[in-house]
């Protein structure tokens, strides 16, 4: 399982592992109590993006919002080892 470091504002927000089971990072996030804005779920709109500090994620789809270098969208991926992210 991959462990998930979530941080803003360079504080620590939470730390967890990614269940295999869930089916996004967004999810995850949600699952272990962090809020974050999100709408189409699905790679559209852009909502959930965030920063990737280290490591790397896997597209379940490949996103259709513009996404910057070292950015993500966690409504349509999955961490690809263990991840530090940073919410805007």
């Amino acid at each position: 399982m991959a462990k998930v470091n979530v941080i803003q504002s360079e504080k620590s927000l939470a730390k967890f592992e990614f269940q295999d089971s869930e089916a996004s990072l967004l999810d995850s996030l949600q699952h272990n109590g962090v809020e974050m804005l999100y709408h189409c779920r699905e790679g559209f709109c852009g909502a959930c993006r965030c920063k990737i500090k280290s490591g790397s994620v896997t597209y379940l789809n490949e996103p259709l919002a513009f996404v910057r270098k070292g950015e993500i969208l966690t409504c349509c991926s999955k961490p690809a080892g263990d991840i530090e992210i940073e919410l805007l």
